[in-house]
């Protein structure tokens, strides 16, 4: 027998790290709600079986990001959405800082979906120790492919 309440507990206090790994995988609202919608419907499914190998924070974090890159994969089989254009954009904002983050963003948004990952974990100051659980390599392989992510990150902002 599942513990709703315990459930319950364990979304309220990580909501903000599924919805950040479910923006990580769209900008577009729905999209967004439905990723977080399957997450919770995959964490629920599997929360009785989490045998707390490790801590449940990271098992969120491999749960999330599983569910979104399963959903990309499916998207890119079948073809992707056309959103609907409506041309006002009522979160751009034109400060430099703004700006900065719009780029890098979009610069993140070309790489990988795995090295989009690792770079979604490091910003949120994620040890490579819990990067490496939540994806299954070592730390020292966190280690090298963040290097190379950097690398391809500075190549893009030359061009």
């Amino acid at each position: 027998m599942k513990d709703e309440a315990k459930f319950t507990q364990v979304v309220r206090d990580n909501k903000s790290t599924i919805y950040t790994v479910c923006y990580m995988f769209s900008q577009d609202k729905d999209e967004v709600d439905e990723l977080f919608q399957l997450t919770l419907i995959n964490l629920w499914n599997g929360f009785e079986s989490f045998r707390g190998d490790s801590k449940v924070e990271t098992w969120i974090w491999r749960v999330a990001l599983n569910t979104c890159l399963s959903s990309e994969r499916k998207k890119k089989s079948t073809g992707t959405k056309v959103p609907l254009n409506v041309n006002i954009d009522l979160y751009a904002d034109s400060d430099a800082d703004s700006l900065q983050v719009q780029a890098l963003r979009k610069r993140i948004s070309k790489l990988g979906l795995i090295d989009r990952s690792i770079v979604l974990m490091w910003l949120e100051n994620m040890s490579y120790d819990e990067i490496g659980a939540i994806l299954g390599i070592t730390p020292s392989n966190v280690g090298v492919k963040l290097l190379r992510i950097k690398e391809q990150l500075k190549k893009m902002s030359n061009d």
